[in-house]
């Protein structure tokens, strides 16, 4: 099973006792399956988060999802699928907040959010260190090009997300006319990936923390001279 440092108890409890015969749940016609697939692909999920898509292996992640190969390969259908929806699974949950604090209605504010929670987020003990996106998948074998390729897409979607915020923020007036939106972004997306490999390499909250203050610094010096302060 999976290191319980990256897991919580109850997950790890819940899953084994889904392998062992313990929980009822609604089985479908034709031959049943012999886990939960959503709490694996949780598992899944976070032994990704921690080893990288070529780091864990199909060995790793059977053991860890308490499943046999061919069960996993008639669940996802391949590394790769386990791969894409393990990055579905961790946008729709990990990622949310990133995706809430851009609705903020004040434009600094929501960049704050994002800035300050990832520095929280990224150092939490019970998870894995880092974001599981931001820094997944940047060098690869020749044949995981198209993961490679899977991943990038999701920043670059980010970045997408981020652009159109700064520009909203810009339209509504809150942000000088003359920002820079696309580089902004790109400013704010790579503060973000710094952050992830320094949680990586041991940096502390309050060191990303001081990393967020001066990302929070820069987007207050494009807000409109008439636009409050935050």
């Amino acid at each position: 099973m999976i290191d319980p440092e990256y897991l919580s108890a109850e997950i790890i409890s819940r899953v084994t006792d889904v392998i062992n015969g313990k929980s009822a749940i609604s089985r479908p016609r034709g031959r049943p399956r012999a886990f939960n697939r959503e709490q694996a692909l949780a598992v899944a999920g976070h032994h990704f988060w921690r080893l990288g898509y070529e780091g864990a292996s199909i060995a790793d992640l059977t053991t860890a999802m308490g499943i046999t190969p061919q069960s996993l390969y008639a669940a996802f259908r391949s590394k790769a699928d386990l791969y894409r929806e393990a990055l579905q699974w961790y946008q729709g949950d990990i990622g949310a907040a990133t995706t809430e604090a851009l609705r903020d209605s004040d434009v600094v504010a929501a960049f704050e959010r994002v800035l300050l929670d990832s520095a929280r987020e990224f150092c939490r003990p019970d998870r894995p260190r880092g974001c599981m996106i931001s820094t997944a998948v940047l060098t690869c074998a020749t044949e995981n090009h198209a993961v490679a390729e899977m991943v990038a897409g999701l920043r670059d979607a980010t970045l997408v997300a981020f652009r159109g915020r700064l520009q909203q923020g810009v339209d509504e007036g809150a942000l000088r006319p003359d920002t820079n939106v696309a580089a902004l972004a790109r400013f704010i997306g790579a503060l973000v990936q710094g952050m992830s490999v320094q949680a990586r390499d041991g940096a502390t909250e309050a060191d990303l923390k001081d990393i967020a203050y001066l990302g929070i610094a820069e987007l207050h010096r494009h807000q409109a001279d008439d636009a409050p302060r935050s």
